[in-house]
């Protein structure tokens, strides 16, 4: 369900209600050396820029953290993982054992280039599926996706067998794949999946978001 918000007098916002924006920013980054989330660019944080574009999809967005005085500035819901050493599995389980929506869209908190058309697009193909994920060529996009709390129980399956890597309940569970044609109707330089993992990552992207 979406809820529509009136800003001044000529424009409207759509804000999902029904799906929770999380970002997970639970990750050690050892290739980059520091927080990665905290990293600026053009000045501002790569998570904050990840909020942005969050917050222009959904009514309610949580930080899945296990330092959360990191990001208290930002005064949005957060929440440790339930079981450390998971990873990014971890973080979605985590995610889904707390937020009240049936549904979240998860994100890393590294992405700052997000397409807030596209995420819409995923919530809208989201009923009548547990997972919605882009597939662009072999590959899919785990950290771009939609999850539902109907994955839990299949989520602890795997944990339970000492698995982290997400793809290993998507058998059990029904997945939606959003191909590579459908996404670049929106963003047809896949730039919403670009990412930060070293410095020089970070100058790369710096030079196309000045461009």
């Amino acid at each position: 369900m979406i809820l529509r918000e009136t800003v001044g007098s000529d424009k409207t916002r759509i804000k999902v209600r029904d799906v929770a924006g999380v970002i997970l920013a639970g990750g050690k980054a050892k290739r980059y050396g520091t927080n990665k989330a905290l990293a600026e660019l053009g000045g501002v944080p790569l998570i904050e820029r990840v909020i942005e574009k969050l917050s222009a999809v959904f009514s309610r967005i949580h930080i899945i953290t296990n330092t959360p005085q990191t990001y208290a500035h930002l005064k949005l819901p957060m929440h440790q993982d339930l079981i450390k050493g998971l990873g990014p599995l971890g973080g979605i389980y985590t995610a889904l054992k707390a937020i009240e929506e049936e549904r979240g869209f998860f994100v890393a908190c590294d992405m700052p280039f997000l397409n807030p058309d596209l995420i819409r697009y995923m919530v809208q193909k989201a009923p009548g599926h547990d997972v919605v994920i882009p597939r662009i060529g072999q590959y899919i996009e785990p950290l771009h996706a939609i999850y539902s709390k109907v994955c839990l129980p299949h989520i602890e399956r795997i944990i339970g067998r000492d698995e982290v890597r997400i793809v290993k309940f998507f058998h059990e569970v029904k997945v939606l794949y959003v191909e590579e044609e459908e996404v670049r109707q929106f963003d047809p330089g896949l730039g919403c999946f670009m990412n930060v993992n070293t410095p020089e990552d970070l100058r790369r992207l710096e030079r196309q978001w000045r461009n």
